[in-house]
């Protein structure tokens, strides 16, 4: 079941949590809602379930109108951060809850029940643990059982409010490629909140990265990543360097002085993308080398250059090479480079950093 949600707004008091929102979500796609604390994701997931009501909007579920259906209709199961198991019951009476209140008229028998939890709890891989206790659990094993629990009711959208933020990195990591292949395993309709770039980067099909209850951008991954709509995006998702810099029709020129002018333009570069040279060569900035550090499979090298603090990443390899020291000057050079004047991202395909200089 596809779900849409048009020109959805709402506020609290004056803070404007949701601002005139559209989001098309096709039937067996895994979206990811990206943002910082505050920026209307968990709020639109609530609204999409119907836990809470926009002040204007339309939520529809495979093009019928659910704006006003309550959440027990949507036919929506929801996963919240903390589980929200029930402690006096068992793993197997947690997972059956929600068929068990179902209206009699609909609700399964014992011997169905049973089958269908079984059935869960296998998929989830715990099924050797239907008579234990939440508290006999660890946070990983919790989560499963949470998520078991909503897709009991057979659900045809699967809503995740930060399911695994509660969690340590190894069993966060193991948990999103479970969750990944469950979910194509199940393919419904699948929204999930998180302020992880990476977890939204290595999990979605596609992720909506928002900010101040706007969407600043929706594509995939690698859309997002590499190719980031505005500033916000690039400084968001992963470490990015900002240089000053003017624009001069199809070329940028960074900025010699320590300051700029409020219509000057910004130049965003990732630290894989910047080259380090021994040599000086034509469009590359002299640069002093302060720190040079090993991380797992990366070396992060931090130069200064007029004033100003940059990372580049090497690969092992790469640094092997150059043999880089404290101290020395080289040249950098980047490889992908973004120039925006405010929110605008300029059309230029060639730059040249320092022109001039």
């Amino acid at each position: 079941m596809s779900i849409e949600v048009k020109n959805i707004s709402k506020r609290f008091g004056n803070f404007v949590a949701l601002d005139n929102i559209s989001l098309e979500i096709p039937t067996g796609e895994l979206v990811a809602l990206l943002g910082p604390s505050g920026c209307g994701k968990t709020t639109l997931l609530r609204i999409i379930a119907g836990m809470e009501s926009a002040d204007t909007g339309q939520v529809l579920f495979h093009g019928e109108e659910a704006t006003h259906v309550h959440t027990r209709e949507r036919q929506v199961g929801f996963v919240f951060q903390h589980y929200a198991l029930f402690r006096h019951m068992s793993v197997f009476e947690n997972v059956a809850f929600g068929l068990r209140v179902k209206p009699r008229a609909e609700r399964p028998s014992e011997g169905e029940i049973r089958e269908r939890v079984m059935k869960l709890l296998k998929l989830v891989q715990l099924d050797w643990l239907a008579e234990r206790y939440p508290s006999q659990l660890s946070g990983g094993q919790r989560q499963r059982i949470a998520l078991a629990r909503a897709l009991a009711v057979e659900p045809k959208v699967l809503l995740l409010d930060e399911p695994f933020g509660a969690l340590d990195t190894q069993v966060r990591k193991e948990l999103r490629r479970w969750l990944r292949h469950l979910h194509d395993e199940m393919h419904i309709a699948s929204v999930f909140v998180t302020h992880d770039q990476e977890e939204a980067l290595e999990v979605a099909d596609r992720v909506v990265v928002m900010n101040k209850g706007h969407i600043e951008q929706l594509g995939t991954p690698d859309e997002v990543y590499s190719a980031p709509a505005t500033p916000f995006v690039y400084r968001f998702l992963g470490n990015v360097n900002v240089f000053h810099s003017r624009v001069h029709g199809q070329w940028a020129e960074v900025d010699r002085a320590a300051h700029v002018a409020k219509d000057d333009a910004l130049a965003f570069v990732r630290p894989h993308d910047i080259e380090i040279q021994r040599e000086s060569s034509a469009g590359a900035l002299s640069a002093s080398v302060l720190h040079v550090q090993a991380i797992g499979p990366l070396v992060r090298v931090e130069v200064e250059h007029q004033g100003e603090i940059f990372e580049v990443e090497l690969t092992r390899e790469r640094h092997n090479q150059l043999a880089l020291t404290a101290g020395e000057t080289v040249w950098l050079r980047p490889r992908n480079l973004r120039v925006f004047q405010g929110e605008q991202m300029v059309s230029s395909q060639t730059f040249d950093l320092g022109a001039g200089i």
